[in-house]
């Protein structure tokens, strides 16, 4: 463990006008760290950190941040928007105990082994400890090179900062797993980049973002030790994983100052266990809102089964299991929105392999895998029911009246799915727009045009549908509704049923069409369009007046702008 004082804080009387909670690190506490200083790239060997400071910037100012999350840290409103925050947000000063230092770790991406990355721009500035007692880590984006950078600059551009900053909030809101977003600055500076890798590099506005979570920590911080046969630095940090994250399962009497006594092979079997039913809870919620992260490589997997690292995602418009947004995928299409759950088993896999260079229990790792399995099927059979409305078919044990029941919803399911990549349909109008359907009083006499009349505002192309397509949208409908009937028989209060449909499909997502039009208003320098979106998103399952422009299907417009439709690695 290094013993060195903390670099100096470049401040300019800062902490006298803040007073916000004092910072320390964990990680550079207890973690062994990089016996070299400062941002040149190298190959860091036997550690799991490196010291480095952010880089200042020419004209540093804060365009947005999120109340909700500064709350969570103890920040006040009035701290967040001084002059001396936005510097501190922007990689200029730090405020005390801030220890500033990027993380070694490698990775697979698309399916191959990468060797190292690391933080190659972003910067934890350390931990906090908020009024709840929770500990969270801050960490800039886009304040300058690291010695994982690579190449690179270590800067970020508007255009990706402001979809991470947004989309990550957007996603806690929708009440799925994720890191969160406490503020969007600019830098001031103008950064060089290549937004389609065509040759053609033009100048963008940088901008910085704060991201905010328990911890960073990826499955690409294990497997970089594995690879290199680092066994001692590995148990390192799986002790440090279990004491701070999963102490629950840290095994009774063990001598906490031991990272071999932590970290036994049970131990490390039943944390690997649950970070195997995290994932899958976070997959899970990711196929119910339709998004797709677009670079599931397992440097981009947290331990905690957070969505992390925003890149070229998307939220479906036109229901498509075989859309990826990211444009270096395009070909092989491995990150697409139906194979996301098999990749997250993938990334699985590659993560306990990396566990076997310090546990030789094959079978307690492979039993976490079953455990994944089994709690994906479940629980995406449950979500799927719950979106139509009809959670409680989904008990294995039901009555023999019911487990038929189930029976026909899952089939059910499975043609639905079908019926909608038949024709460009829009996922979150159709499933949102689902529990408008009328129940009849006799479905052998119903209309079918008024039966799916509030569905019509999901087609792209209603004209185009053909005869035999409406006549299985028709039969599927009655079949559904039939089902619906037979659970209202049973008890279901139907105003109930519509309002958990609609707690479960939300009105509005963070489409990429959106993100798009506050960007070139950002560029243009109006902002609005940030603060509007993040207060529409806080609410994201309520019918918002006057802006219900917002939860319309994606324009024409959009279908082929790049930052619409696909996106690049480029940030």
């Amino acid at each position: 463990m290094l013993d060195r004082p903390p670099p100096v804080c470049k401040n300019d009387g800062v902490n006298e006008r803040l007073t916000v909670p004092r910072f320390f690190s964990r990680t550079v506490g207890e973690l062994p760290g990089d016996p070299e200083s400062g941002p040149g790239t190298r190959q860091v060997l036997g550690a799991c950190f490196s010291r480095c400071s952010p880089s200042p910037t020419a004209a540093p100012s804060l365009l947005a941040h999120a109340t909700e999350v500064a709350a969570l840290l103890g920040f006040s409103e009035a701290e967040m928007e001084s002059e001396s925050m936005a510097r501190v947000l922007s990689g200029n000063a730090l405020l005390p105990g801030m220890v500033p230092h990027a993380a070694c770790y490698g990775g697979h991406q698309f399916g191959s082994w990468a060797g190292q990355l690391g933080d190659g721009r972003a910067l934890s500035l350390g931990d906090v400890e908020g009024p709840s007692g929770q500990v969270w880590e801050l960490q800039l984006k886009g304040a300058g090179p690291t010695p994982y950078s690579r190449r690179a600059d270590g800067r970020a551009v508007l255009r990706s900062s402001l979809r991470e900053f947004l989309c990550s909030e957007a996603m806690h809101h929708l009440g799925v797993p994720t890191t969160r977003a406490l503020s969007l600055a600019l830098s001031g500076d103008q950064v060089v980049r290549d937004m389609f890798y065509d040759g053609r590099p033009e100048l963008e506005p940088g901008a910085v973002i704060c991201r905010v979570a328990p911890t960073f920590l990826r499955f690409g911080n294990f497997e970089i030790f594995a690879s290199r046969g680092d066994t001692a630095t590995l148990r390192e940090l799986l002790s440090f994983s279990l004491r701070h994250f999963f102490p629950e399962l840290v095994p009774a009497g063990a001598d906490l100052t031991s990272a071999a006594d932590v970290a036994r092979p049970d131990a490390v079997a039943r944390m690997f266990e649950r970070i195997c039913t995290l994932t899958a809870s976070m997959v899970v919620e990711w196929m119910r809102v339709g998004f797709v992260h677009g670079v599931m490589n397992t440097d981009n997997m947290s331990i905690l089964g957070l969505t992390i690292d925003y890149g070229p995602y998307g939220f479906l418009d036109d229901f498509d299991p075989t859309w990826t947004p990211n444009t270096t995928d395009a070909q092989g299409r491995r990150y697409r929105f139906g194979n996301q759950p098999r990749v997250c088993e993938w990334n699985l896999i590659q993560l306990a392999n990396a566990l076997l260079t310090v546990t030789d229990d094959v079978a307690a790792l492979e039993a976490g895998v079953a455990t994944f399995q089994r709690q994906l099927a479940r629980d995406q059979e449950l979500m799927m029911l719950r979106k139509l409305g009809l959670p409680g078919l989904a008990d294995a044990a039901a009555p023999d009246a019911r487990a038929e029941d189930r029976k026909q919803a899952q089939a059910l399911v499975r043609e639905l799915l079908d019926l909608l990549v038949e024709t460009p349909t829009d996922m979150t109008i159709f499933f949102r727009h689902l529990a408008d359907v009328t129940l009849p009083s006799d479905l052998h006499e119903v209309d079918p045009d008024r039966l799916r009349e509030p569905l019509e505002a999901a087609f792209y192309e209603p004209a185009e549908r053909g005869g035999d397509y409406l006549r299985a949208l028709d039969a599927w409908l009655r079949r559904y509704l039939a089902l619906v009937l037979a659970e209202r028989d049973r008890g279901v209060d139907p105003e109930a049923r519509r309002r958990d449909m609609r707690l479960t499909n939300p009105r509005y997502v963070f489409r990429n069409y959106l993100a798009q039009q506050a960007i070139d208003r950002a560029i243009a320098g109006d902002a609005s369009e940030i603060h509007l979106l993040l207060d529409l998103l806080r609410r994201p399952y309520d019918d918002q007046p006057g802006l219900s422009h917002y939860a319309e299907k994606r324009p024409d417009w959009a279908k082929q702008r790049a930052g619409c439709s696909m996106l690049s690695c480029s940030s």
